[in-house]
């Protein structure tokens, strides 16, 4: 079934695109929400004349596009996260991470316009922002640990080198076992 779309859906095109979906979508949801119309001959023909007349419109939102990408020239990300020993994060680094970051920047980004794929170790990644469905941006990802994973393995490991061991006490606790020892070995027999 061919539908025009009467607004932006993400995952499936943007205002004014033709796309071809199943049936039961486009009758059940996408014309009830009115987010799409039937692309039947006429409604292809009004489809053409809108285009016609908002051209210059669509390339000033274009352009505004263009510009909002220009801003995020030379943005890096560096997102602290938990790993493990071995380098692999708890959890994973997703769009709502990135946006907040960009937000502590200053870029206001919807998380549904930002694509990043599975990011679940330590290390560079890349993300991308669809601004326009010509313009998308890609910022480059830095995941860090947010704890050095050598100095939490080497203070896991101090305090058992570090321990004192008192001779005194040392002598007691084998004079003890002997004690228990001897007196279980009775028992016993």
């Amino acid at each position: 079934m061919e539908i025009i779309l009467k607004e932006d859906v993400i995952g499936l095109g943007y205002k004014h695109d033709i796309v071809n979906v199943k049936s039961g979508y486009g009758r059940n949801y996408l014309i009830p929400q009115g987010k799409g119309v039937i692309a039947s001959e006429s409604a292809k023909k009004m489809l053409a004349e809108e285009l016609k007349q908002k051209a210059k419109k669509l390339e000033k939102i274009k352009a505004d596009a263009e510009n909002a990408a220009a801003k995020f020239e030379g943005v890096a990300l560096t997102i602290p996260a938990k790993v493990s020993n071995n380098g692999t994060i708890y959890g994973s680094v997703n769009s709502v991470m990135i946006a907040n970051e960009l937000a502590k920047l200053g870029f206001e980004v919807d998380r549904k316009l930002i694509t990043i794929k599975d990011v679940k170790t330590v290390g560079e990644h890349t993300a991308t922002i669809r601004l326009h469905k010509e313009v998308s941006v890609t910022i480059p990802v830095t995941v860090v640990p947010d704890a050095p994973v050598v100095e939490e393995a080497k203070a896991e490991e101090a305090p058992a080198e570090e321990a004192p061991v008192d001779a005194e006490a040392a002598q007691e606790l084998a004079d003890e076992q002997e004690v228990l020892e001897a007196l279980d070995a009775p028992a016993e027999a």
